[in-house]
């Protein structure tokens, strides 16, 4: 205190403010504490997963998004692929901070349209700091505002996303059709060997979807099914894992099929599980060792070089599917936003050559390791 008498004494005015930010800064690094993100961990009676507040932010855990994807049906009968996401990162950043400038989350988004037509994604991202009501992720129920692109759940459970890309538009609405379906064991999804290794995870399958598309000033209304993933975790993947290969199939016979595999960075599985709720509602969960992808043809990236599995095979269980893409190119560069470059889009299903439903596969760690 007494050096900052004498500072104020001798300084001119211009000088002061600056000399003082200069003696105020280190004792508030000094006291600044970077948060302790909560674990992962097996949900019991007491700490199930509860709705709606789950389906909302989770700001104690380092990452979070939730992913809506589908096909969509278009007036020509020219079926699109498109996917929203939206991602929330918390920093390392003191969160006593008061200041609301401090940024203490990060979001992310992410939107695609995948029209063979045009043979590559229509793609736009965009990311901010949490605050000032310009961008949020609220608690208690799904509620994301990120400049003008949105994704709001209603009071009847269905989800709207509106959003204005830079080559297009959509607003629509995802309305549930089914229960949730709550990943791994009750929600708790293992990523690998180590237990925490993990997230909360679960999915919204069959969600009836309409509203509109625009693209080139034209706007058209589109109708289709569309699956949406909610996850959240502080540590998902082990030090050793390069990336994933992930699938979500709304099947044709009104089930759900959720299949994922981590690879290590030389390419082998280090874990994989998937999740098959048949027409019924019964529900049958796939340990690693009953999960394989299998690549039946790769296609090159002119723009990375990097080489993806478009065409697989996967088996869970005794049942075997064939993956094929809408189209080869759908890599998703997002090194503006999330640094990370993937394939991310529209497929089919066939089980035993008949069609079997649509989906959507994401593989990332291809061009390099995935990190968060």
């Amino acid at each position: 205190m007494q050096a900052l008498r004498r500072l104020l004494a001798r300084k001119p005015a211009a000088t002061t403010l600056i000399a003082l930010l200069a003696l105020i800064a280190p004792c508030y690094t000094a006291q600044a504490a970077a948060p302790v993100f909560s674990p992962v961990l097996p949900l019991n009676a007491g700490t199930a997963l509860s709705f709606p507040a789950d389906s909302g932010a989770h700001p104690d855990y380092k990452t979070e998004w939730w992913y809506a994807t589908g096909w969509l049906n278009t007036p020509d009968g020219k079926p699109l692929g498109f996917q929203v996401t939206f991602f929330r990162s918390a920093t390392t950043h003191d969160r006593a901070n008061p200041s609301q400038f401090a940024p203490k989350q990060i979001i992310i988004g992410h939107a695609a349209i995948a029209d063979p037509a045009r043979g590559q994604l229509l793609h736009d991202q965009r990311n901010g700091r949490e605050g000032f009501g310009l961008s949020y992720v609220k608690q208690g129920n799904t509620n994301i505002k990120l400049d003008d692109w949105t994704m709001q759940r209603q009071s009847d459970g269905s989800y709207r996303v509106q959003l204005n890309a830079a080559s297009f538009q959509l607003d629509l609405t995802l309305a549930p059709t089914q229960p949730r379906l709550l990943q791994g064991e009750g929600g708790y999804s293992r990523k690998g060997a180590d237990p925490l290794s993990a997230s909360y995870y679960y999915s919204e399958p069959q969600l009836r979807t309409t509203g509109h598309l625009t693209r080139g000033g034209q706007r058209v209304a589109v109708t289709g099914s569309s699956w949406l993933d909610h996850e959240w975790s502080s540590q998902v993947l082990s030090d050793d894992a390069a990336g994933w290969d992930w699938v979500g199939a709304n099947l044709s016979d009104g089930g759900a099929l959720m299949a994922f595999q981590i690879r290590n960075k030389a390419g082998a599985k280090l874990w994989s599980h998937a999740t098959w709720r048949d027409p019924s509602g019964k529900i049958t969960q796939f340990l690693p060792e009953q999960v394989s992808f299998m690549p039946q043809r790769r296609w090159r990236s002119p723009r990375t070089g990097a080489e993806y599995p478009v065409a697989t095979r996967l088996t869970t269980g005794s049942s075997v599917w064939q993956i094929r893409p809408l189209m080869d190119d759908q890599e998703l560069d997002s090194r503006r936003s999330t640094g990370a470059v993937y394939w991310e889009g529209a497929v089919t299903l066939e089980r035993d050559g008949k069609p079997a439903g649509h989906a959507y596969l994401e593989m990332t760690g291809y061009v390099q390791a995935i990190k968060f």
